[in-house]
C-alpha cells in the first residue's frame, strides 16, 4: 500500500508530540486522589482553642435536640426527598425507627424515603460525635475584625500555641490552617507580620513539625504576584524553622472579578495558581465579596446568583485537571434561634418557642440546598460560618450520594467487568476516566461518612485493598496479572 511520509518523519513528529503531551500532563496531571475536606469552618483566631472543632460538634448536637429531635421532623425541616410521606406524629416516628432498625434492607426497598432519613440522620448524628469538623480555618481577616497590632500579634502567638497543643493531644480537625489578610498595599505588612508569628511561635512549641493537612489561605487575590510573593514568603518560613520542604501549602480565594479577568481581559485563574509553583492546593470562592465586586446589591448576594454561578464555572474549566480542589462559599443566613433565654430565665413562651423553630428550620433548608447546588454543580466543598450549619451540611453530602449509589454500584460493577474482559483479550481500553470517576464516587462518600468502607465491598465489587488503591487502572491491572 503506497504511504509518502517516512518513517523518520513521523518519528520526528512523534517525538514533538510526545513532548507536548509530557508538558501537558505536568500541567495537568489529573484530578487528586486526597481526601477532600467536605467543608472549611472558620472562626476568629482570637478564639480558636486546641479543642475547638470538639465544641463546635457539641453545639451542633444541642442544636439538633432542640429543633429536630428525630429522624421525621429533620427530614422535613431540610426538605429531603421524599419526606412529604413521612408521618407528622412524633409517636408513629418512633414506632417507624424501630421498625427500620429490626430490618433494613427490607424496608430499604419497601420504604426508601423513610430508609434514606432515617440514615442520614443517625449518620449525622455519628459524624457529629466522631469527627464533627473536618476542617478549620484559623481567621485573622472578615472573622477577625480590626485590631491593633499589639492585639493581632497576641492572638497570632495564641492560636499557635493551640494549634500545638491540639497536635499534640489529637484534638484538631483532619484539615487545619490559618487565613491571614490580603496582601494590598494597606494590608501587606501586617498580613506578613501574623504568618511570621505564627509559624514562627508554631515551630517553637512542635519543634518544627505541622499538622499533616496544613494551609495557608490568602484571600482577595487579584494578581499572580501576591500568590508568588505568599509562595516566596512560605518557602523563606519552612527554611529559616525547619519545618519540613513542601509542607506550608496555600489555598487562594477567587473573591473579586480581577481574579477572574485580568486587566487584558485574560482569564487570570491559572496564572494565580502557576505563580504559587506548585504549593496552591485550593481554590475557594467567595460568595459575598464577588457580589459586591459585581455592584449586586445586598438583598440579592446569594450563593445561587447568576454572577457566581459565572465565576465558579470559570473556575472549573480554568482548573480542571490541575488537581486543585475547588470549594464554594457560605450560606450566611445562619440557623440561630431569635429568641434566647437565660439561666435564670423560665420555659420560652409558645409563640417565640414556634418562632425560633421555624427561623432554624428555614436556614437550615437554605443551606441544605445551597450545598446541593454546589454537589451537583461539582463543588465538593464548601464554606461553613455556624456549628448549627454542619447537620445540613452533613445530611446533604450524605443525601447526594445516598440517592446515587445504587446506580452508581452497578455501574462500576459493569465498568469493571466490561473493562478487565477487554484487557484480557488484548483490546485496547481508552475509557478510563469513566472508570475513575465511578471509583471517585465510592472514594468520596466513604471519606465523608456517607457510607462505609464495609457497606462499599458489596456495592462496587472490590475488595478493601483495590478501594484503597484510588485507581481504577491499579486495579484493573492487579485483576490482569492475578488472572
Amino acid at each position: 500500500m503506497k504511504r509518502s511520509l517516512s518513517e523518520g518523519f513521523v518519528r520526528e513528529v512523534g517525538a514533538q508530540l510526545q513532548q507536548a503531551h509530557q508538558k501537558f500532563a505536568r500541567k495537568y496531571p489529573g484530578p487528586s486522589r486526597h481526601r477532600q475536606p467536605v467543608h472549611t469552618v472558620y472562626g476568629g483566631g482570637h478564639l480558636f482553642r486546641a479543642d475547638t472543632a470538639r465544641r463546635l460538634g457539641d453545639v451542633a448536637l444541642q442544636s439538633l435536640d432542640e429543633f429536630a429531635p428525630n429522624f421525621v421532623t429533620f427530614a422535613k425541616a431540610i426538605g429531603l426527598s421524599g419526606s412529604d410521606s413521612l408521618p407528622d406524629s412524633p409517636a408513629e416516628a418512633e414506632r417507624l425507627e424501630k421498625y427500620i432498625e429490626s430490618d433494613p434492607e427490607t424496608f430499604r426497598k419497601e420504604s426508601w424515603p423513610a430508609w434514606l432519613a432515617l440514615t442520614i440522620y443517625f449518620r449525622v448524628r455519628d459524624k457529629l460525635r466522631r469527627e464533627p469538623t473536618e476542617d478549620f480555618r484559623i481567621d485573622f481577616e472578615d472573622g477577625y475584625g480590626n485590631r491593633s497590632d499589639a492585639e493581632e500579634d497576641g492572638h497570632a502567638a495564641q492560636a499557635a500555641e493551640q494549634v500545638a497543643d491540639g497536635l499534640k493531644n489529637g484534638t484538631l480537625p483532619p484539615f487545619i490552617g490559618i487565613r491571614v489578610k490580603p496582601l494590598t498595599n494597606d494590608l501587606r505588612d501586617r498580613s506578613i507580620r501574623t504568618l511570621d508569628i505564627f509559624l514562627s511561635e508554631l515551630s517553637k512549641h512542635t519543634g518544627g513539625r505541622t499538622p499533616r493537612h496544613f494551609f495557608v489561605t490568602l484571600p482577595k487575590v487579584t494578581m499572580p504576584e501576591e500568590s508568588g510573593a505568599l509562595a516566596d514568603l512560605l518557602v523563606r518560613l519552612e527554611s529559616e524553622l525547619n519545618f519540613e520542604p513542601g509542607s506550608l501549602r496555600m489555598e487562594l480565594m477567587i473573591e473579586t472579578p480581577q481574579s477572574i479577568l485580568n486587566a487584558r481581559g485574560e482569564v487570570n485563574l491559572l496564572a494565580l495558581v502557576a505563580a504559587a509553583r506548585g504549593r496552591c492546593a485550593a481554590a475557594h470562592f467567595g460568595t459575598y465579596d464577588y457580589t459586591a465586586g459585581r455592584n449586586i446589591t445586598a438583598a440579592y448576594q446569594t450563593m445561587t446568583h447568576p454572577a457566581c454561578d459565572f465565576a465558579r464555572e470559570m473556575m472549573q474549566v480554568s482548573l480542571a485537571g490541575t488537581g486543585v480542589w475547588l470549594s464554594d462559599g457560605a450560606t450566611n443566613i445562619l440557623p440561630v434561634a431569635p429568641h434566647r433565654r437565660g439561666k435564670e430565665d423560665g420555659p420560652l413562651m409558645a409563640a417565640h418557642a414556634a418562632e425560633n423553630r421555624a427561623a432554624v428550620h428555614h436556614a437550615w433548608r437554605l443551606h441544605f440546598a445551597h450545598v446541593r447546588h454546589s454537589l451537583i454543580n461539582g463543588y465538593y466543598q464548601g464554606w461553613d460560618l455556624h456549628p448549627a450549619q454542619l447537620p445540613t451540611r452533613y445530611a446533604a453530602v450524605y443525601s447526594f450520594f445516598l440517592e446515587s449509589i445504587d446506580a452508581a454500584s452497578e455501574r462500576l460493577r459493569n465498568f469493571i467487568s466490561k473493562a478487565a474482559q477487554a484487557t484480557l483479550a488484548g483490546d485496547v481500553f481508552d475509557d478510563a476516566a469513566t472508570g475513575q470517576g465511578l471509583l471517585n464516587f465510592f472514594l468520596a462518600a466513604i471519606n465523608c461518612g456517607a457510607v462505609s468502607a464495609e457497606e462499599a465491598l458489596p456495592l462496587t465489587g472490590l475488595t478493601l485493598a483495590e478501594i484503597r488503591t484510588g485507581s481504577f487502572l491499579k486495579i484493573l491491572s492487579g485483576r490482569g496479572a492475578q488472572a
